[in-house]
C-alpha cells in the first residue's frame, strides 16, 4: 500500500496564483513521482452536513471565488461558535470527484489526482484560535495520511502524524519594514512551527542559516529542499515561435524587444529601482512588468506614474500587466530579451530559476537566496545601487555575446534544481520524518 503525504490547499485556493501556489501543486505531483499518494486539505466555506453532491459543488464554487455573504450577527455568532469548539478540534471531510462538476478550467491549480479534503473555514479559524490562545488548531483525518506537510506556516497541527512545516522565508523578520505582516504575530507563529513540528522544511541554504539564528531550533530538525518547478509541461506542446506568435498578438510586443520582470509589486521586489535605472540607463529595448498591486506598490511606482503624466512615450517603452495567466507568462519569459528580479530579498527566487530553464538570460541581485540559485549564470547586481542596476541593464541590451553566454550558463545552472534533484532531496526527508 503506498503511503500518502498530505498538503495544505491555502494558496492552491487563491484566484490567482502565487510562488507557494506553484511550490505547493509542484510538490503533490513530486510526491506522486516518488511512488507515494498526495492529499490536499482546504479550508473552504463548505460544510461538513452537506450531502456529497452539494459538497463537490459548493467545493468548486469557492475554488471559482465564490464565498457566501454573512451578516456581522451571523459572523459573530459563527465565531463565538467557534471559540467553544476549536479545543476539540476539527475532522476533516471528503470532497468527491465524480465528475459532476465541469472542473476543466482548474486543472492549473489543482494537484493531479490529488484526493481533497476539506475542513470549514480552516485557515481563518485557525489564525482566531492561535492569535486568542497562542495554540495550534487540531485537525483529523478518518485514514491517517503519513505525513501532514504543510506548504506554508499556518496555526493547525494534523494529530496523530509527524507534521512539516515549509518556511520559505523569514522576510517579515528580516526586512521588516517590507511587508505588512504583524511581526510579533509572526515571530510567535514560525516558533510554534518549531515546537509544534516533527520537522521544518525550508527552499535554500540562506533561509535555512536565518532560521537557526533567529530562532531555537536544530540543525536536523532543517532540511532545505530547493524548489523545482516543471516548465515544460506547459512548454512542450508550443514552439517557440507559437509562443513569440503569442506575445506579439496578445501584448503587442516584438520578440526580444523587452525586458521582463515578474511577481507582486511589493517593496522588496525593489520595482521602484528597477524602473528609476531602466530611465536612466536609455535602453533600445522596453521594460515589462507583470504583476498584482500588493502593500506599498503606489510607492514603488511612483516614479513611473509621475514620469507618465509628464512624457506619454513612456507609456510605449514601460508596459505594466497586473497578471498574466500562466501559460501566457511562460509564453511571455521564452520571448523576452532577459528576466530581470533585482529584488532586495527572496527565500529562494522562482523568477530566475524558470527564466533559466526555459534558456533566457538573466539578471538578478546579490542579496538573499538569488546568489544561491543564479550562480555565474546571472548578471548580479547590488539591488540597492540604482547605478549598477542601470549597467547591467546596458549590459544586456547590448551585448549579445554575454545574453548567449548566460542563456548556456543559466540552462546549465538550472539542472541542479531540476525534478530528479528535488524528488531525491524530498524522499530523503520523508524517510527520514517517517
Amino acid at each position: 500500500m503506498k503511503r500518502v503525504v498530505a498538503i495544505d490547499g491555502h494558496n492552491l485556493a487563491l484566484q490567482r496564483g502565487t510562488g507557494v501556489a506553484t511550490y505547493g501543486k509542484n510538490l503533490a505531483n513530486n510526491i506522486q513521482e516518488i511512488g507515494w499518494d498526495s492529499w490536499t486539505l482546504y479550508g473552504g466555506p463548505i460544510s461538513r452536513r452537506q450531502l456529497p453532491l452539494l459538497r463537490e459543488i459548493s467545493f468548486f464554487d469557492y475554488l471559482g471565488g465564490t464565498a457566501p455573504k454573512k451578516g456581522w450577527v451571523s459572523d459573530a455568532y459563527a465565531q463565538t461558535k467557534e471559540l467553544f469548539r476549536a479545543p476539540l478540534g476539527y475532522t476533516a471531510v471528503d470532497i468527491p470527484k465524480t465528475g459532476s462538476v465541469e472542473a476543466r478550467r482548474f486543472s492549473g491549480r489543482l494537484p493531479e489526482e490529488s484526493r481533497i479534503f476539506n475542513v470549514e473555514n480552516l485557515f481563518n479559524v485557525s489564525r482566531r484560535y492561535f492569535r486568542k490562545y497562542n495554540k495550534f488548531l487540531k485537525v483529523r483525518f478518518s485514514e491517517k495520511p503519513d505525513i501532514m506537510h504543510w506548504t506554508y506556516p499556518l496555526p493547525i497541527k494534523v494529530v496523530g502524524v509527524p507534521n512539516i512545516y515549509t518556511v520559505h522565508d523569514l522576510v517579515p523578520l528580516r526586512l521588516p519594514y517590507t511587508t505588512l505582516d504583524n511581526k510579533r504575530y509572526y515571530h510567535r507563529l514560525i516558533k510554534g512551527c518549531i515546537e509544534n513540528g516533527d520537522h521544518i522544511c525550508t527552499v535554500s541554504e540562506k533561509s535555512k542559516e536565518d532560521i537557526l539564528r533567529l530562532f531555537d531550533a536544530s540543525e536536523s530538525d532543517v532540511t532545505n529542499t530547493y524548489q523545482s518547478v516543471e516548465t515544460d509541461l506547459l512548454t512542450g506542446a508550443k514552439s517557440q515561435r507559437e509562443a513569440e506568435q503569442e506575445v506579439s498578438g496578445i501584448y503587442g510586443l516584438a520578440p526580444q524587444s523587452y525586458f521582463l520582470f515578474f511577481g507582486a509589486i511589493e517593496p522588496k521586489k525593489n520595482v521602484a529601482r528597477l524602473v528609476e535605472a531602466f530611465l536612466s540607463a536609455r535602453l533600445d529595448a522596453k521594460l515589462v512588468i507583470v504583476g498584482s498591486l500588493a502593500w506599498k506598490s503606489d510607492e514603488e511606482m511612483k516614479l513611473l506614474n509621475s514620469m507618465l503624466k509628464q512624457r506619454l512615450d513612456l507609456s510605449q517603452r514601460i508596459q505594466v500587466f497586473d497578471y498574466a495567466p500562466r501559460p501566457f507568462l511562460l509564453s511571455l519569459i521564452r520571448s523576452a530579451k532577459a528576466v530581470v528580479f533585482p529584488s532586495l530579498y527572496e527565500g529562494f527566487g522562482l523568477p530566475v530559476l524558470e527564466a533559466m530553464q526555459l534558456g533566457v538570460p538573466t539578471l538578478c541581485s546579490t542579496e538573499g537566496s538569488l546568489p544561491e540559485v543564479a550562480g555565474n549564470a546571472s548578471l548580479n547586481v547590488d539591488p540597492y545601487d540604482v547605478a549598477a542596476i542601470a549597467r547591467g541593464l546596458q549590459i544586456l541590451d547590448r551585448d549579445s555575446a554575454v545574453r548567449q553566454q548566460l542563456t548556456l550558463a543559466g540552462t546549465e545552472r538550472a539542472k541542479l534544481f531540476d525534478a530528479g534533484n528535488y524528488k531525491t532531496r524530498l524522499l530523503n526527508m520523508y524517510e527520514k520524518v517517517a
